[in-house]
């Protein structure tokens, strides 16, 4: 063996060993320092092993309900009832005239430019809220529930009857100057809808108003209805609103049930903290309040009254913010607060999209790894969301992710309050430091020699 191959042997020799060394350091350092299944481990189960009360309900084949279902349909001839303006005319009685005087013209009536009755004629006379029309000469006149045509002909008879009016002379006018109103009250809190651009920041972070708007909004007869308040305070809730309609009843027997019913919640809650090791009981669903869902599952139809859309004077109609449900993501992830979609579903996956992070490719700059700083060629390769159970309990699903990329079976779907931790498994930081190891020590001293 000449000189020349006995020096590049030694360099050789000299570089392996090097590169040797450095390995082992990193083994060492990745083993108590840098790896963090080791430092800082998720107990997680893998998301086939658990069951399916742990994961979301699907809501991609919801479909929207029919919104006729909303509103009422008005019947063919107005019926009247307290808080309707007639316009009545009796020749001779109202106006009185003189025996032997030319009849008096009836005044005629311009509704308001936001009104969609015709002009009428006759005196106003307002139905009581009993339901009578009072009337000169007469008795009060029960008019609940009729037509004009069947209030004309009870003015007719009853004029005839106490003899006041010949049956040729009897011949009163009747028409609407007013249509009874109900004030019913809008509570929104979905602030006039969200910048599609920047989802993330106006939902989140005051893009858009986030406070409630209230209106008190005055429904005609036959209006009065859940779809015409929502109509009247800017159309169906938006994208940051629950997909839900409320409806408070005014009625003091319904006040009265809601009290009830939170007394016997914060009853059991308070005998539940008596016993350190029971479960704090989760508030149930009101039953005095009318939830109208505005999604529901394909062929389901929601049983929805009549009775239960029409609203009453003082009514609450409440849309409420969807403000809570959000998810939160952490390890390489970029730390952040992210709104779920309304209408589709979202899988781990495409949660990590949307929070900066790529699945499938290299990280730099994570917290909590070795490696974190100097960047990584290996992606990684498990995700962990840390899902709240009853009683402050949680639960961490382990997720593969490249059985995620492969089966979408392998993705669960995120829900509100979750936590996404995005890892390298303790493998992939070993290697990743090797790579890291060899392109910076070890290129090195190829160069040095």
């Amino acid at each position: 063996m000449n000189r020349k191959s006995l020096l590049v042997g030694k360099r050789a020799s000299r570089i392996l060993r090097s590169l040797s060394t450095a390995v082992a350091a990193g083994l060492l350092c990745t083993s108590f320092t840098g790896c963090t299944t080791l430092t800082q481990p998720i107990d997680g189960v893998p998301a086939n092993r658990l069951p399916d009360t742990f994961f979301a309900e699907p809501k991609n084949d919801l479909v929207p309900v029919d919104i006729s279902l909303l509103s009422l349909e008005p019947p063919r001839d107005y019926q009247i009832s307290g808080g309707d303006i007639l316009g009545v005319y009796i020749e001779g009685v109202l106006p009185f005239n003189p025996p032997n005087a030319p009849p008096e013209p009836p005044p005629v009536n311009f509704p308001d430019s936001e009104s969609t009755l015709p002009p009428s004629i006759g005196y106003p006379i307002a139905v009581q809220d009993d339901g009578t029309l009072a009337l000169p000469l007469i008795e009060p006149l029960d008019v609940e529930g009729l037509t004009l045509e069947q209030v004309r002909e009870s003015i007719r008879d009853a004029y005839i009857d106490n003899e006041i009016l010949r049956p040729e002379k009897a011949r009163p006018i009747v028409t609407i100057i007013k249509e009874r109103t109900y004030d019913v009250i809008v509570v929104r809190e979905d602030g006039g809808g969200l910048n599609v651009q920047n989802l993330a920041a106006d939902y989140i972070r005051g893009g858009s108003d986030r406070s409630a708007s209230g209106a008190m909004v005055k429904l005609p007869a036959y209006q009065n209805d859940v779809l015409h308040a929502l109509v009247e305070t800017g159309g169906l809730p938006g994208l940051n609103a629950k997909n839900e309609v409320k409806v408070l009843r005014a009625t003091e027997a319904d006040q009265r049930k809601r009290s009830q019913f939170m007394q016997q919640f914060y009853a059991q809650q308070r005998a539940a903290m008596l016993d350190p090791c029971a479960c704090p009981p989760e508030l149930p669903e009101d039953p005095s309040i009318l939830r109208i869902p505005l999604r529901v599952k394909p062929g389901v139809i929601p049983d929805i009254t009549n009775e239960q859309i029409t609203l009453q004077d003082g009514d609450i109609v409440y849309i409420e913010s969807r403000e809570t449900e959000v998810y939160y993501t952490g390890g390489l992830l970029p730390g952040g607060e992210f709104p779920l979609p309304r209408d589709y579903d979202l899988d781990v996956l495409g949660a990590i999209a949307v929070a900066g992070g790529g699945v499938g490719k290299s990280v730099s700059g994570g917290s909590g790894s070795l490696i974190g700083s100097a960047g990584s060629s290996i992606p990684p390769g498990r995700v962990y969301i840390l899902r709240k159970t009853r009683c402050n309990g949680q639960v961490a699903i382990e997720v593969d992710l490249t059985k995620a990329i492969n089966d979408p079976k392998s993705r669960p779907l995120i829900m509100a309050g979750d936590t996404i931790i995005l890892q390298h498994t303790c493998e992939e930081e070993v290697l990743n430091f090797g790579i890291a190891t060899f392109f910076t020590y070890g290129i090195r001293e190829l160069l040095r020699n």
